[in-house]
């Protein structure tokens, strides 16, 4: 495997997914050079850094712009596609508040919540449409997914 050093700023594109041990993650980042759609590259990443999966994990969000630096990985035949191993990350700026007016649904991985600018709960479903819960505001929809994935809340920082 070819490993080759990497750093740009692109946009979070969604929800980072925790790893099945709790100290790494996997997440998608869209970068392009001109800021033209047609230009756009979406990055496959990962981090095995714990301190930096915590930070993808609890401080991130869509739409975050962010500079990531680590290694670009790109494996042989029958071992899968290229990703950016990160080993380090910094947030260049928030993701713009979004002020909504109407009702959207918006995508968490294999998960899609309904935000409605008329109700103060957030519903949750997968995207094949089993009901996971109301979240009470935006910031509780990845503990809400954690818990109906684990069956357990998720730790305590």
């Amino acid at each position: 495997m070819t490993a080759i050093p990497l750093v740009l700023a692109g946009y979070l594109d969604e929800l980072p997914v925790p790893g099945d041990d709790g100290l790494t993650a996997r997440f998608r980042v869209i970068s392009s050079p001109t800021d033209d759609t047609v230009d756009e590259t979406v990055w496959a990443c990962r981090t095995a850094d714990p301190h930096l999966a915590h930070a993808l994990l609890t401080l991130m969000r869509p739409g975050d712009l962010l500079r990531i630096g680590g290694h670009l990985a790109l494996p042989g035949p029958g071992e899968g596609g290229p990703r950016l191993d990160v080993d380090a990350l910094e947030l260049l700026a928030p993701a713009p508040a979004r002020h909504l007016t109407e009702m959207v649904l918006n995508r968490y991985g294999s998960y899609l919540v309904i935000f409605d600018p008329e109700v103060d709960t957030i519903p949750v479903f997968t995207e094949a449409g089993t009901w996971v819960g109301t979240a009470e505001h935006s910031d509780a929809i990845t503990d809400l997914i954690h818990t109906h994935e684990t069956g357990s809340p998720p730790p305590s920082p």
